[in-house]
């Protein structure tokens, strides 16, 4: 199981096309909801909260962001016995929030105050043989996040020390929570084109709080289309996927699968084929259309 599941997330990296998923689907996407060029530039706060929610939408399936979809098979055992009830879905969704919309706003009044000093703020061509401050940034930001999401999917399974063991004795949502703040760490290191011009145009307001209002409202984006899902998935398939979850041990390897797979897809992806692409490790297998 764990062997398949590395494999897998290592083969999405593999056939992985960021021009497709992030112009061709993003692009889209905000294209029609804006009604405009999306990478026209942001005139104004109202126009810039609009744009940081669209683009965080058109974000969903990004390789910086679907590594979010792996956090609905640990809310899938939270829900109990009435989980085939929409309003009891949404519980585990406040804790998974609140970490996220505590990360990104935080890190949205950093960008308000120095973003232009960050690495982010940076419209530098990349360099073959030479990682940017801004690869460097995605790198540490990606390789926490997948290394951790690897780290809870091994305990799921077993094979390594459950790091909320105690804590889920008084908080029964404490890796939920946790969950939510990594989702938040993906603005961190993103370097999705309509991010990135959400970040300059934040940075170069100066203003920490339009930075926390902005960043908050991307995330919530990059979470919504996750967030249906699951919902009407407790609410359609309720009593059937109860029963079935029921059975010892599935819970488990359910979540242990979905972390692992996007674990070692985002440490692959944004650690391994990145020094690739910067042509630092002499190879890295990648499908013709992802080239």
């Amino acid at each position: 199981m764990l062997l398949l599941s590395v494999a897998a997330g290592f083969l999405l990296t593999v056939v992985w096309s960021a021009v497709f998923v992030d112009r061709t689907i993003g692009g889209n996407i905000a294209r029609t909801l804006l009604g405009h060029d999306p990478e026209a530039p942001i005139s104004g706060v109202v126009a810039g909260i609009v744009f940081a929610f669209t683009s965080g939408l058109a974000g969903t399936f990004t390789a910086c962001n679907i590594a979010a979809f792996a956090t609905v098979a640990p809310l899938l055992d939270t829900v109990g016995s009435r989980w085939g009830r929409a309003a009891q879905a949404l519980k585990p969704l406040g804790p998974l929030s609140l970490g996220m919309v505590t990360v990104s706003a935080l890190y949205g009044v950093l960008v308000g105050f120095v973003g232009t000093s960050m690495p982010q703020f940076s419209e530098a061509q990349s360099v073959p043989g030479v990682l940017s401050g801004r690869s460097v940034q995605s790198m540490v930001a990606f390789g926490v996040v997948g290394l951790s999401m690897l780290y809870l999917g091994l305990s799921a399974l077993g094979f390594v020390r459950d790091p909320f063991a105690r804590l889920r004795r008084r908080f029964p949502h404490a890796q939920t929570l946790f969950m939510g703040v990594l989702i938040g760490g993906f603005l961190i290191g993103r370097p999705y084109p309509l991010f990135r011009q959400l970040f300059r145009d934040a940075a170069q307001s100066g203003n920490p709080l339009y930075g926390a209002a902005a960043f908050t409202l991307q995330s919530v984006g990059n979470i919504a289309i996750m967030a249906v899902v699951f919902v009407a998935l407790s609410a359609v398939a309720g009593a059937r996927v109860q029963r079935w979850m029921a059975k010892p041990g599935r819970a488990a390897v359910l979540t242990a699968v979905a972390l692992i797979v996007a674990g070692a897809f985002t440490f692959l992806y944004w650690d391994v084929r990145l020094l690739a692409r910067r042509e630092i490790i002499p190879w890295y297998p990648i499908a013709p259309w992802a080239a």
